[in-house]
């Protein structure tokens, strides 16, 4: 074996053992950890922490190995005493204020929950299949190989993971909506009425309303996703499918939803949308929330593409664009002409001119 080779032998069981991340962070989240930490209202040491999570005795040592685990890839942070004997000190850092459960701040338990919870049944067991999949013609996707059926249509049969779904998808729009609403509404200047199409349960379109109110929205999603939508009145639900017809307004807004199609389906949903917006004079416009892949320069934006990406190649048979390709679908869709505003995060927001 040449040196380079024994070089490589740490990163490539890294990627072997990659899947130990997400399951200590289950570990984490099922024990309350950040929590924890968060209601004690400083750092912790590890017998403090222990104490408080009401652990066996006999367990504190493995819970060390626990949050040296956390601590390494930036779940935590940890703070070595001065002194000789000092213990150390365990504390939060941004990513692990994201699943707290603190007033007013960005929560993603429930997309982490989504994507933990069903990832043994649902989502591992496609990515399985992968490899077979890439060697036949006859199915759709992985994840149809996997399961003999779309996440839509399994979702749509099963209320628990439906919900725990859509729980997911209004955990997304915390930033997005926060980016919207810092935004003074330039992006909404000169339009009375917004469709959000595949808009779930209205979080995002209801945010749109509330700091916008000349702004009408209406939702536009499938029936079994609309059934749990809220009757408050504060955003129009319409049940439907983005295929078939989608309501006029002066835009159409799609977050999250082109990444989970193939080209031929961003096409016809594309259409779609430019037959049902106004002219440019009202605000006529499709506004398009997703990433595009290289526009973002940190190491971390982009592997959160890349890995993106593969799932919604796994699941849906979708992908994750770059500039070059969300061009060439607009083109193709007779569109005139798009604006790219870069967000925080990996996140753009393309605005697409008839």
């Amino acid at each position: 074996m040449e040196s380079n080779e024994y070089q490589a032998v740490p990163a490539l069981l890294n990627m072997i053992f990659g899947y130990i991340k997400p399951m200590s962070l289950k570990c984490a989240l099922d024990l309350g950890i950040a929590d924890q930490i968060s209601s004690h209202g400083q750092p912790m040491t590890l017998s403090q922490l222990h104490s408080a999570l009401s652990l066996p005795q006999s367990k504190e040592p493995y819970l060390r190995h626990i949050m040296r685990m956390l601590t390494h890839f930036g779940f935590l942070q940890v703070q070595t005493g001065d002194s000789v004997g000092a213990e150390p000190v365990y504390d939060l850092t941004p990513m692990s204020r994201l699943v707290t459960n603190r007033e007013g701040s960005f929560n993603y338990v429930p997309f982490v929950h989504f994507q933990l919870e069903v990832f043994k049944d649902v989502f591992h067991k496609a990515f399985l299949y992968m490899g077979d999949w890439l060697k036949q013609e006859d199915k759709e996707t992985p994840f149809d190989m996997a399961h003999s059926c779309s996440l839509w249509e399994m979702a749509s049969q099963n209320s628990g993971l439906n919900k725990i779904f859509n729980s997911a998808m209004v955990s997304t729009c915390s930033i997005f909506n926060d980016v919207i609403i810092k935004s003074g509404g330039e992006i909404f200047r000169g339009m009375k009425s917004l469709v959000d199409v595949g808009g779930g349960i209205g979080a995002a379109a209801k945010a749109i309303a509330t700091n916008f109110p000349h702004v009408e929205c209406t939702v536009l999603d499938l029936p079994h996703v609309v059934r749990g939508a809220p009757t408050d009145g504060i955003v129009k639900f319409v049940a439907g499918d983005m295929f078939n017809h989608i309501p006029m307004a002066d835009a159409v807004m799609l977050k999250f939803v082109l990444h989970n199609w193939g080209d031929e389906a961003c096409l016809e949903i594309l259409k779609k949308c430019k037959e049902a917006i106004s002219s440019t004079e009202t605000g006529g416009k499709v506004i398009i929330v997703e990433s595009v892949v290289g526009s973002h320069k940190a190491i971390e934006c982009e592997e959160t593409q890349l890995l993106f990406d593969m799932l919604m190649l796994t699941v849906h048979a979708g992908a994750e664009r770059d500039e070059h390709e969300w061009e060439a679908l607009f083109t193709s869709a007779g569109f005139s002409s798009y604006r790219i505003v870069r967000t925080v995060g990996y996140i753009s927001i393309i605005e697409v001119y008839p």
